[in-house]
């Protein structure tokens, strides 16, 4: 394939686990990517220079509108002016979002001000991932099933971005005032052109698009890749690459690359959990049947002082450690679900202490990551795993970590990558995991090497 020093795609994601799925989807297409965690210098971006997939990771969905305009600009204006056809804001395929945090349509309205565009399409589902989006509704598969998201029993009861709609149109009219239109299953069945063309011509700015499958999802692709001088900026999750990568593929600009395999197996792992999913609460019940120490970590602490944070923090390193000494796994957790006793913990300390959610989930994710990087160094481990969309942001940065390159599959969006950074981590295995993201053994498999099933 052509890798040219412009790239195809670029983008930027609110959340580290789902930037790195971007990356993720990409690689094993074909078309070699890196992820930086943040602007990388000259010298840094030089190594990756001949990348058709670049882009940076940020922790933008766990924060308010203000951060978002004062820390999104930058990252953008870098990404846009290398140039390619495709800028794409990746967000979360649960559309995590509310006018207060992680707000898309402030996104919206900033990219817009970078890379300006007729419209910016909007396409959230990933079916390989059971997200679906039919007449503008988007709906998440769980282990129990496929729920529409107001329904779905993570989303409708998510502690910071509880989903209340799930017409997406609808939830975005509170943090955005540009005009939005829809094109739809029907219509992506047959002439999605002219739908846009009226659109278009009515003013509409964001177009939500459906994708339920194979014809819809290369549909969708094919519209925003034939449409990228007008549409050059583009909103949503990892099922922009995934339709990209399918039209891509119709039309011959890209072929299909042998399937990835496996890291290999190694006897112990690193792992921290900041998640309070349901899916993680089975992932954690697994690992402890299956050579893993799970480690509580008394989140409720992060709204205490520093002395007994740090107390925490060094009982859980030294608990951690021994663990691996006597050849287990450690894992490190924050909660197991969200209606359990470690959250009614937390949530009390929260009110009563007045910190704001946000800093709270820092403080957490932080504080984890210094447990894994001090874990890391001494012990030796070479592989870990951070689960958690927002505790992956922070806790990578507590590893000195630069840029990442997937190396082996597992489930989509939680791929085993390869890290790069100017200290000890430098050469670090690593997986970073969404909350409700992976199989039961997802733990396991990551020891294993991950690669295809």
């Amino acid at each position: 394939m052509n890798t040219a020093q412009t790239p195809w795609i670029t983008w930027y994601g609110d959340d580290f686990t789902g930037s790195a799925a971007v990356m993720e989807v990409l690689t094993f297409a074909g078309i070699p990517s890196v992820l930086f965690s943040d602007i990388p210098t000259p010298e840094l971006l030089a190594r990756f220079a001949d990348k058709p997939g670049i882009g940076i990771a940020s922790t933008a969905r766990s924060h308010d509108p203000a951060w978002m305009r004062a820390n999104l600009p930058s990252p953008l204006e870098f990404l846009h002016r290398l140039d390619a056809p495709i800028l794409h804001y990746k967000i979360c395929s649960t559309f995590d979002s509310s006018p207060e945090s992680g707000s898309i349509g402030q996104a919206i309205e900033l990219g817009l001000q970078i890379r300006p565009a007729a419209a910016v399409p909007l396409l959230t589902a990933a079916p390989q991932m059971r997200r679906y989006q039919a007449f503008g509704h988007l709906f998440a598969g769980t282990t129990e099933g496929v729920y529409r998201l107001d329904r779905h029993p993570v989303m409708a009861n998510h502690p910071v971005t509880p989903m209340a709609e799930a017409d997406l149109l609808q939830h975005l009219a509170a943090q955005t005032r540009l005009p939005g239109g829809l094109i739809d299953l029907e219509t992506l069945w047959g002439d999605p052109q002219c739908q846009l063309e009226a659109l278009l011509d009515s003013g509409t700015r964001i177009i939500s698009l459906d994708s339920m499958e194979p014809v819809s999802e290369a549909a969708a692709g094919a519209l925003i890749w034939e449409n990228r001088d007008r549409l050059g900026f583009v909103v949503g999750s990892q099922g922009v690459e995934y339709a990209l990568v399918r039209h891509w593929q119709k039309i011959g600009k890209l072929t299909r690359p042998d399937p990835a395999g496996s890291a290999g197996k190694v006897d112990r792992i690193a792992a921290v959990s900041g998640s309070v999913a349901p899916v993680t609460a089975q992932q954690l019940v697994w690992a402890g049947k299956n050579g893993f120490s799970l480690l509580e970590f008394d989140a409720s602490l992060v709204c205490a002082d520093d002395s007994a944070l740090k107390a925490e923090e060094d009982r859980l390193t030294s608990a951690a450690i021994d663990a691996a000494k006597s050849g287990s796994s450690p894992l490190v957790h924050s909660a197991a679900g969200h209606d359990g006793p470690a959250v009614a913990r937390y949530r009390a300390a929260l009110a009563a202490s007045g910190m704001d959610k946000e800093t709270a989930n820092r403080r957490i994710g932080e504080t984890l990551g210094r447990i894994l990087n001090r874990v890391l160094q001494q012990t030796g481990i070479r592989r870990a795993v951070i689960s958690g969309g927002d505790t992956s942001g922070h806790g990578m940065r507590q590893l000195g970590l630069s840029a990442l390159e997937a190396i082996a599959p597992t489930i989509p969006g939680a791929a085993l990558c390869r890290a790069y950074g100017d200290g000890p981590n430098d050469g670090l295995e690593i997986a970073l995991k969404g909350g409700q993201m992976g199989s039961e053994d997802f733990f396991g498999w990551i020891r294993d090497g991950g690669g295809p099933r």
